[in-house]
Formats: structure tokens, sequence, C-alpha cells
């Protein structure tokens, strides 16, 4: 823990404005303030995190030029160019005046996320240090970098490929797991991506990631990287157990319906995380792939998830009669919480970065249905490489009501439980006194001091 007169010492803080940016960059801020560090949060008017949720950090809104029409309807890609072009200069205006003011308290660096490039040019300008924020895996950053490579080598088509074939520069990827974006529009993800794992000139990198999970991954980056690596993750472990940055409410009522399940009997389905939507015809055959499959489920779905509808109207005819009180429907999960409740059994997830380290970290193996962009890639790791999850092929309720039954009854899925708990225990050597990611966020603090 830092001193009180290290406290003059502030750390500019900018996130991504999406849930699974907002989340890593917040529990970083928090880590590094018990080091010591006075935090400020610039952030985007869409999606701006709750102060009330952290009362010890200054928030600063700044204007992001998002339409009502462009949140609701615009690319993902197309959304973060424009808040790189709008945000810039409301960001100088505001780093130059506390510049002004330094006398009281100096900027030590500028850390912003991956995507928010243009907080790195604004640093640069005004002679300030600054660092990236990585919220993805390594093995991402990878594909990311070789996936443009390969689109200019007329390799790939710029729509994506459902091929198994397995891509030679990454292996063990397939041609289906590379991480094409949302957007229809390949030449703006290739420049978004091209801005964000091209030449950079921030003084380093801190990663949610860590050595005991991708040790041969994190080591060719280094290889290649003239700038210091900080792997600290998992930083939702390393942040108070009470952290919250959730955009949208929880409904804790889910954890009473648990708490009357028998042990690891449950599957949690929180397959489309934040951002990614359903057809009718598909949420249909989720539901009855879970009421086929006889295990008791809780399953998020988010609000205008399912496209056309508010919340869960469309669910078929007849479904949750079928199930009754074997199925719990909420609209938000408090999600750290539910994994690591005792009856839960496995998780059904889009294997976003965050959940996948938050379902290694409870020992829960996955199921994971990838939507788009990282979650191929993750998924692939969590089926293949780490042997701690399943992957379905298609949503089709045989097939579901399979996955199901195999990851909660049958030897195979004991035996994903007895391989994610291994790397559970990893974890916890990573984060406590000595391990890879203690040791790696003492020397951030220090490489910090010494800008």
């Amino acid at each position: 823990m830092g001193s009180q007169a290290e406290r003059n010492r502030r750390l500019v803080l900018l996130p991504c404005p999406y849930q699974g940016h907002i989340n890593p960059m917040l529990q970083l801020g928090t880590i590094l303030h018990s080091f010591g560090f006075s935090i400020t949060v610039v952030h985007t008017i869409y999606n701006s995190p709750d102060p009330k949720n952290h009362p010890h950090f200054s928030f600063v809104p700044i204007s992001d030029g998002l339409s009502d029409h462009d949140i609701a309807y615009g690319q993902l890609v197309d959304n973060i160019m424009a808040v790189n072009t709008n945000c810039k200069e409301s960001f100088q205006e505001y780093l130059e005046k506390v510049i002004v003011n330094e006398e009281k308290e100096v900027i030590s660096c500028v850390i912003s996320d991956e995507l928010m490039f243009f907080a790195e040019a604004v640093a640069n300008d005004l002679k300030l240090p600054s660092i990236i924020l990585r919220t993805t895996s390594a093995a991402t950053s990878i594909a990311r970098s070789t996936l443009i490579k390969l689109a200019e080598q007329g390799r790939v088509h710029s729509k994506g490929s459902v091929s198994h074939d397995i891509v030679p520069e990454l292996h063990p990827l397939r041609s289906k797991d590379l991480p094409f974006s949302l957007s229809t529009n390949f030449g703006k993800y290739a420049e978004v991506i091209a801005k964000a794992y091209g030449k950079r000139t921030s003084s380093a990198i801190i990663w949610n990631t860590m050595k005991s999970l991708e040790e041969s991954t994190l080591e060719q980056i280094q290889g290649q990287s003239q700038i210091a690596i900080f792997p600290i993750g998992p930083l939702h472990l390393i942040a108070p157990a009470n952290f919250s940055s959730s955009l949208i409410k929880e409904d804790r009522s889910c954890i009473s319906w648990l708490d009357k399940q028998p042990h690891k009997s449950v599957i949690y389905v929180s397959s489309l995380g934040s951002i990614a939507a359903l057809s009718e015809e598909e949420l249909a055959e989720i539901a009855w792939g879970l009421a086929n499959s006889k295990q008791p489920f809780l399953w998020v779905i988010r609000p205008g998830s399912v496209r056309g509808s508010d919340w869960i109207e469309p669910l078929p005819k007849g479904f949750q009669d079928s199930v009754g009180d074997r199925g719990c429907i909420v609209r938000w999960a408090p999600q750290r919480e539910v994994l690591a409740h005792p009856a839960v059994g496995g998780f059904w997830s889009h294997c976003g970065w965050n959940s996948t380290l938050e379902s290694i970290a409870e020992g829960v193996p996955l199921i994971s249905k990838p939507c788009f962009g990282d979650q191929r890639v993750n998924a692939r790791y969590v089926s293949y490489v780490w042997r701690v999850g399943l992957e379905l092929e298609e949503l089709e309720r045989g097939e579901i009501e399979r996955a199901v039954r195999k990851l909660i009854l049958d030897d195979e899925g004991k035996e994903m439980r007895e391989r994610i708990k291994e790397l559970k225990e990893n974890f916890g050597i990573c984060i406590s006194k000595g391990g890879s990611s203690y040791n790696s966020l003492n020397e951030l603090v220090n490489f910090i001091h010494q800008l």
C-alpha cells in the first residue's frame, strides 16, 4: 500500500466504452489506487461508469459525438473509429488544464485501452508518459495482427470463414477461429487493428493475462516488442471482491434460487455477453435444448438481445411450463458470485476474455459458442489447448442438450473439471506473493514511479 504522501501522483485512465473493456480498466485503477496513486477516469458519455461505485476515483466525462442512432444501429467498429476522432480534442483540453495546475498534482502517466489509440497521440503532444492496457488474451493479439497480414496476402476472405483448416502461422487456430469483427466493413476493422497493434509510442503494455496461462505466447510477444510488458492478470482476482462496474443492473434473486439446487448441477447460461444478439429461432433452439437436457439452468437474457423484442416474449409456447422451477431466467446476473456458487457445474459462455478468466478462476468448465472477434480465439483455447470446455458448432437443440449433459453428468465433463481446477490453483499462485503476476504488478508500480 502506498503512503498518503504519494497520493498526489495521478494516473489518468481512459477505458473503451464497452463492458468488457470498462471492467478491467476500473479493476486496474482500483489496484493502482491501493499503491498510493490518485485515479482519474476520463470516459465517454456513452456507457459512462457510475461514480457511486468508485467514490475514491475522480470521473471526467468527455463528449464522444455518438448519436442515439449510432448507439442503437451503428457498427461496433464504426463507433470505435468515431470515438477516436471525436474525443481527441476534449481529452487534450482536459489534460492541458491539469498540467496548468500541476503544482498541486502531477500526472504520472496516461493509461489507455488499446482501442483508444488517440490517447497516445495526445499524451505525446503534451510530453506525458503513456501505457497501453490490453484487455484481451495474448493469443488474440497475435491472431489479430496475423489476420491483417493474411488478408493482405489474399489468404483469408474479408467476411470470415467456416473452414476447420489449421492456419499454419497461428496453430492451433483454424480459419473459423480467426478474430473477425461483427462489422461488415473489413477495411475499417483492419484500420482499427492496424492502429491498435501497429507501431505504438507508449512506454509499456499492461496485460490482463498471466504467464501460467499464456507463457509461450507472452514470450513470443516480448521477444518482438521494444517496450516492457506487464502481465498482471487476472485483474478481477486482485481487485477487491466487492468490486462492481456493471453497466446493467444485476438481479441477485437468482442467488436464492441457486441455494436450492444440488451441488454442481446447474448450467449457467450467459451466451451473448453485453453486445451480441439472437434471432427468435435461435432463442427457441436454446430454450428446448436446455429443457431437454433435464438439468437445472440459470439463463441470462439481456433486454433487447433478442432481435425485435424487449425481453423474453419470444420464448416458445409451453417452454416455461415444461421446465417449471428447474429454470431461472434473469435480465443480468452477478456473474462472479454465480460462478463461485457451489450449485454451478458449468458455464455456457460467448467466451469473452473477462468471462473466460472468471470461469477458470472459479474452476467452472465451459460450453462455448463464440459470436465474433476474440471470443473465437478464446473458445479454441478453452476447448483444444486447455481442454476445460466444449465448443458448440451450431445452435441446435439436440447438440445443446448433448453438450449440457456431457459437461454436467459425463466422465468427460468430470475430467474437464479436474483440469480447470489445476488452472484455478495456478491463478492463485500467480497472484500470491512471489507469483508471476504479483511480481509483475510490483514491477509495474516501480516502472510508473520511474516515469
